[in-house]
C-alpha cells in the first residue's frame, strides 16, 4: 500500500471513528512541543481510518499517527467494585504550518 490516498473509507463510518478530543495537561504539552492534536477513537479504529477521519473533519494534512491502547482500571467504592473502559488514544501530528482549533471559537 504505496500511495494511501487511492483507499476510500465509509463517509458515515470516519464520522464516527473520532469519538472526542482529549483535553488533559499531557496532550497539551503534546500539542505545543510536537504540533498534535490527541483523541479518543473507536477501539477499532485502524491509523489510516484515523488520518482520513481527520481529514475529513477539520480540513488538515496530517503528518503521522500514533496509537495508544489504555487498559481500565479497577476501581472501587466502598463495597461495590467497578472498571473503568479500555481506551484508545490517537496522537494526530499535522504538517508544519497547519492548526487545528479545538477551542469552538471562530478564526
Amino acid at each position: 500500500m504505496s500511495n494511501v490516498s487511492t483507499v476510500k473509507f465509509d463517509e458515515g463510518r470516519l464520522m464516527q471513528v473520532l469519538v472526542a478530543p482529549i483535553v488533559s495537561e499531557k496532550a497539551t504539552m503534546v500539542a505545543e512541543k510536537s504540533n498534535a492534536v490527541t483523541f479518543k477513537v473507536l477501539q477499532d479504529a485502524t491509523k489510516l481510518e484515523i488520518k482520513a477521519a481527520v481529514e475529513l473533519m477539520f480540513k488538515v494534512e496530517v503528518k503521522g499517527v500514533s496509537v495508544v491502547n489504555t487498559k481500565g482500571k479497577t476501581k472501587r467504592f466502598g463495597k461495590s467494585i467497578g472498571r473503568r473502559d479500555n481506551v484508545r488514544k490517537a496522537y494526530v501530528t499535522l504538517k508544519p504550518g497547519q492548526e487545528l482549533n479545538l477551542s469552538g471559537e471562530a478564526a
